[in-house]
């Protein structure tokens, strides 16, 4: 008998206020602790909405209209602000895709790490510090007391992006949402947070939710694959299988855009 899901998505459908069609249509998918889907897409197919539809953070003009999101057996919907306060980073954390716009710029990073841990009640003062400090030596930032005292502004891209890894990590949560982690880095810095990134999953089992419009990334990461087109999941299914066979002409397209793709 398989596992039960660590999330369930099951005939997810959001609207936004004003347009007549939804913007995602009956979005189902299941992901198992220790493996990774990657939610594939052109922009503006509804990958970061599912994304933030799953952790109920939707814009204002944007409401869910059927369909149920299950972490741990939990249904989502029916948790109050605090319990749902307390999923986010705990149970689920997001890794967003501009990390410049996820740091607060007049703040020092390892502050803002810390200040997660004190939030979910994991350590407070020195020992919070401390524990900054341990994460960012675990995403590989150099002299990582040296840069906890840093400003965002100070860091690099590829940096600033492994203090919201640390972030997202402080509270090992088992579910990772990275939504297109590597879009704002060069090649050589996106190998490397593609590599650690693999590196923490298998090292803390983390279950990890990719959403990416690169089917490249697609074949280094993930063990299963969602296309998404125009708010609707149009193939799925393992990752060797599609980019081997896609059955639908939309895949055969995105990968068709992109060389050097392996099929097998």
């Amino acid at each position: 008998m398989s596992p039960a899901p660590l999330l369930e998505v099951s005939g997810l459908t959001v609207t936004f206020d004003g347009t007549a069609g939804p913007a995602l249509d009956g979005i189902s998918f299941s992901l198992e602790a220790g493996r990774t889907l990657s939610l594939v897409g052109e922009s503006g197919s509804g990958k970061s909405l599912t994304a933030l539809a799953i952790l109920r953070l939707l814009p204002p003009r944007a409401h869910m209209r059927s369909g149920l999101v299950r972490f741990q057996g939990r249904d989502l919907s029916t948790l109050d602000a605090p319990a749902m306060r307390a999923v986010r980073g705990a149970g689920i954390s997001l890794i967003f895709q501009e990390p410049m716009t996820a740091l607060d710029p007049v703040m020092r990073v390892g502050d803002q790490i810390a200040e997660v841990l004190r939030i979910h009640r994991l350590a407070r003062g020195a020992a919070a510090m401390d524990r900054a400090v341990e994460l960012l030596e675990a995403v590989r930032v150099p002299q990582a007391s040296v840069r906890a005292r840093d400003y965002p502004h100070q860091l690099s891209g590829g940096l600033r992006q492994r203090v919201v890894i640390a972030m997202a990590l402080a509270c090992r949560p088992p579910l990772v949402i990275a939504d297109e982690p590597t879009t704002a880095l060069d090649v050589t810095v996106q190998a490397e947070v593609l590599a650690l990134l693999r590196d923490l999953r298998d090292r803390f089992q983390l279950a990890l939710l990719l959403i990416t419009h690169d089917f490249g990334v697609v074949a280094q990461m993930a063990d299963d694959v969602a296309v998404m087109h125009r708010g609707r999941i149009v193939e799925s299914g393992d990752v060797r299988r599609v980019l081997r066979a896609p059955r639908e002409a939309y895949t055969q397209a995105l990968l068709a855009a992109v060389p050097g793709v392996p099929r097998t």
